[in-house]
């Protein structure tokens, strides 16, 4: 069963409460997405930390229930 964007932002703003999510689905399949993450947590980590901290958000999910996300990260201006 394919997740759905709401799914995802709750999952993400759980482990990143401060984060600004946004949530766009690709394909329209329920399976290729892509997030733009903005938070605190972020700041002065490298891209593919930031990126490790939003796939530890997702539980395991990608590569399974969540085919394909494509990651925007960065900290607040």
């Amino acid at each position: 069963m394919p997740m759905q964007p709401v799914e995802i932002e709750a999952l993400i703003k759980s482990a990143l409460p401060d984060a600004q999510v946004t949530i766009e689905d690709l394909a329209g399949d329920g399976d290729h997405y892509a997030a733009r993450v903005v938070s605190e947590s972020f700041r002065g980590l490298s891209r593919v930390k930031q990126h490790q901290l939003v796939y530890a958000a997702l539980q395991g999910r990608m590569g399974g229930v969540l085919h394909a996300l494509a990651l925007q990260t960065s900290a607040p201006e």
